[in-house]
């Protein structure tokens, strides 16, 4: 069977350039039937040139392949497919499988009307079972973290239920201690009850903490949108019920729309907040503002104070566990509720940025993903 390709003497240079072609090429007609294959065609399927040249290009096709291909063909031909870059399932001679990246051409004349198809396969078993393999290996990585950070989980929690039970007893007999012999202990025996009482206190603290960077970095995550204006106003209206005596001005812009976990991204905001009225001017009223906007596919949210702030040269230390960048006496805790923050942040793929003056409050700023456009919040 021959067709007149291109008029001579291009039609023998392009012979001559499909026979060394290392790629799989194949001419087809407008009936979908092999017309010309080249040696890199037949040693990809295993069949000889004579044994496909007329026959329909379904013979070689995977079954379950036939009717997507006769819809691509139809689709070249008419035109509302201008080219075809897809993978696709060919049979070899012996009956496996061969994965093939076809690209299809339809050649036409001068007067636009189609002659015949030009067919492009490249093998792609081996990086289909590299992808394979890769992905085989991520997922063991992932199920491998997964059950690291279930026994980092249950450690924590059997830590943290062996500490809580002494911590209370210490608590509990200290401060009966210091009811029932209040009389008989000096300036100084109270001083140190009420230090044990404090550091006890500190521990439980501390506990609490090391908990929630567990569940930040381990708990798995159950993602959908996420009104941050609502979960702020919800934090808000906790930190007023711990100190209703505390003046304080918080202002909250509604609708800051994101993707995320709701649980996570709330145990954020209150570690954020929290910061920013514990570090509130002594004798001051607690000034917070929560606002936000979108940019692109990002929600930049800022929670803003008019606190104490620190000095910008220690940043670096903000969120790393156990690094404290005020002492005690000035309401610095644990050192872990930014730590917890961040990583939050992170495993939203989004990030959580520091400014601040000293005396002239702080400014943090969180990135995350925002909310799709068309999805509806009710």
């Amino acid at each position: 069977m021959s067709m007149a390709l291109v008029h001579e003497p291009e039609n023998d240079r392009f012979r001559l350039a499909m026979a060394a072609s290392g790629i799989g090429m194949a001419i087809v007609d407008l009936h979908g039937r092999w017309v010309e294959v080249n040696p890199a065609f037949e040693r990809m399927f295993g069949y000889s040139a004579a044994e496909v040249v007329g026959r329909p290009t379904s013979a070689v096709t995977h079954p379950d392949d036939i009717e997507t291909s006769r819809l691509y063909l139809q689709g070249l031909i008419d035109g509302s497919i201008p080219m075809l870059d897809a993978r696709k399932r060919y049979l070899h001679r012996n009956g496996r499988t061969v994965w093939a990246q076809a690209n299809v051409a339809v050649m036409r004349d001068d007067g636009g009307a189609p002659m015949y198809l030009l067919v492009q396969l490249r093998d792609i078993g081996a990086e289909l079972a590299a992808e394979e393999t890769l992905k085989h290996r991520v997922d063991e990585r992932a199920a491998a973290l997964h059950a690291s950070n279930r026994q980092l989980q249950l450690f924590a929690d059997a830590v943290a239920h062996d500490l809580r039970a002494p911590l209370r007893s210490i608590e509990s007999f200290s401060g009966l201690l210091a009811d029932h012999a209040h009389d008989r202990l000096d300036e100084t025996d109270r001083d140190y009850l009420a230090r044990i009482r404090a550091a006890a206190e500190r521990m439980t603290g501390l506990l609490d903490a090391l908990n929630e960077l567990s569940r930040a970095t381990g708990a798995e995550m159950k993602a959908g949108p996420v009104d941050m204006g609502l979960l702020a106003d919800w934090v808000s209206a906790e930190l007023q019920d711990q100190e209703p005596h505390r003046q304080a001005q918080i202002e909250v812009q509604p609708r800051l729309l994101c993707e995320g976990d709701e649980r996570l991204l709330k145990l954020m905001l209150a570690q954020l907040m929290h910061n920013a009225w514990k570090f509130a001017r002594p004798g001051e009223p607690v000034r917070i503002e929560v606002s936000g906007e979108r940019e692109d596919n990002l929600l930049r949210m800022v929670i803003r104070d008019h606190g104490v702030g620190f000095d910008m040269r220690y940043a670096h230390k903000l969120f790393e566990p156990f690094q404290r960048l005020h002492g005690p006496e000035q309401g610095g805790g644990h050192g872990l509720g930014l730590a917890i923050a961040q990583r939050i942040a992170e495993r939203h793929h989004g990030r959580i940025l520091a400014d601040s003056q000293l005396d002239a409050g702080s400014t943090f700023v969180i990135e995350l993903p925002a909310v799709a456009a068309d999805e509806e919040l009710h």
